[in-house]
């Protein structure tokens, strides 16, 4: 059920105390995942996948000739780039399956912590170089449990008019953030300096910590479980199909700003190895720390634009979320672009480290401005019925995305640098252009407010 609006709790943060215990269970969660992920293309390329090591990885050589089969042949790096795209496409394709698990049979709680433990079993097992499948396996399971299941617990903390859900949703992301900056320093280090193993122990840890978290909030933590009509039915009414229909649609075109974003944990870190001076201070900045700048710079411009909504919003001047959506789709474009500005203007071949440096910052203004809106934008307009399988199902343009540009990767080793981050770029530039066109339509039928567009 639904927070009320009479007496509303407000003890964390001016938020209910049940937020609070969700913002930290997904900053550890993050962590953990985040952590492993800021090694993963790495590990896959340079050690992973090399003769001598592959082969004692059970299941690969038929998971490889699976791959190739549909994708064609693939070299070390191709095949790293693949593997990783479509691990974390599923990795957001499950949590439509968790997110109705959650809704119709076990309820949030039970599903969050079942998905939380398949992930920490997961992690543990990326310890043991054989495992790797069955720790993968492992990861996606749980992942698609957790993350449909305990965003959708953000949005039942709150009223359909309850006008700081997008702020809620805002400040679940930062602590994805908080997470996702720590977690390559700490994980990322220990695995690229000391030893793969030590870094994916310590994301282990890290979920394990969530877990803690998790069991110690429940009671203050939704748990909702659809009732069926006596009739048997679903429970949708009249005009929710059009809304369904609406919300994939929104998915498809989010898709093309998950290409980007992606490939900022795929292809990037290569770019990064192969491009960028990381010289500074007499020293070399260890390629996952960039995975930490991404991140940080969220933190950095999160309080920033939340101020600059609640101000707007005192003056009846906040954009609507379709507003929203569609400056970020166009600042992340312009954040690809600006790499490849970069890689041009590159004396020597070595970009300076300024320019990813700038980047992420440009990225992090994008992601706030769409990211939380569509959230938000799912979590109000989603029939109860469905709710939390349609909030896991925004986790679907992620697995678009990833698995798109897990197959766009390829052609990192054939274009030039320029050219394959001015295509990114046009590609989550045209996402915004979708949804301008869409705009009208897209207000109708999910009964949007729209009073205060400039649309």
């Amino acid at each position: 059920m639904n927070a009320t609006t009479k007496n509303p709790d407000t003890a964390f943060l001016g938020h209910p105390k049940g937020l609070g215990y969700i913002v930290f269970t997904e900053a550890w969660e993050r962590f953990s995942f985040y952590g492993m992920q800021a090694l993963m293309v790495l590990y896959m390329s340079t050690y992973l996948f090399q003769h001598g090591t592959i082969e004692g990885i059970y299941g690969f050589s038929q998971y490889k000739a699976f791959i190739e089969s549909i994708f064609g042949e693939l070299s070390i790096r191709a095949l790293s780039t693949q593997t990783f795209g479509l691990y974390i496409g599923f990795i957001y394709f499950m949590p439509v399956i968790g997110g109705l698990i959650g809704d119709q049979w076990l309820g949030q709680r039970k599903a969050v912590l079942a998905g939380a433990v398949a992930m920490a079993i997961g992690h543990f097992l990326m310890a043991f170089e054989a495992a790797f499948l069955f720790a993968m396996l492992s990861l996606i399971i749980g992942s698609g449990l957790l993350k449909g299941n305990l965003a959708a617990q953000v949005g039942t903390l709150y009223t359909k008019n309850d006008q700081r859900r997008d702020t809620a949703f805002s400040i679940y992301n930062v602590a994805v953030n908080v997470g996702a900056t720590i977690a390559p320093l700490i994980c990322g280090t220990l695995g690229e300096l000391y030893g793969w193993h030590y870094g994916f122990g310590a994301a282990g840890i890290g979920m394990m910590i969530g877990i803690a978290v998790y069991v110690s909030g429940a009671k203050y933590l939704p748990d909702v479980v659809t009732e069926k009509n006596p009739d048997g039915s679903d429970g949708l009414q009249a005009g929710d199909t059009a809304k369904i229909g609406m919300l994939v649609l929104l998915f498809i075109i989010t898709a093309l700003f998950w290409i980007a974003q992606t490939q900022v944990w795929n292809t990037y870190p290569l770019w990064i190895k192969d491009h960028v001076d990381l010289e500074i201070f007499g020293t070399s900045m260890p390629i996952t720390w960039f995975q930490s700048l991404d991140s940080f710079a969220v933190l950095v411009f999160a309080p920033i634009i939340m101020y600059l909504w609640y101000k707007q919003r005192q003056r009846s001047a906040e954009p609507e979320d379709v507003t929203k959506i569609i400056i970020g789709f166009l600042v992340f474009g312009a954040a690809c672009v600006w790499l490849a500005v970069g890689q041009t203007l590159s004396a020597d071949g070595k970009v300076a480290i300024f320019w990813p440096a700038i980047f992420h910052f440009i990225c992090a203004a994008g992601f706030l401005y769409a990211w939380p809106a569509v959230m938000a934008m799912v979590s109000k307009t989603a029939p109860a019925p469905v709710n939390a399988m349609m909030v896991g199902a925004c986790y679907l343009s992620i697995f678009a995305g990833s698995t798109t540009s897990g197959w766009l990767g390829r052609f990192y080793e054939t274009l030039p640098a320029t050219t394959f981050w001015i295509m990114h770029g046009a590609i989550v530039a045209s996402a915004g252009g979708f949804i301008f066109l869409i705009r009208k339509p897209l207000a109708k039928i999910l009964e949007l407010e729209t009073k205060n567009s400039k649309l």
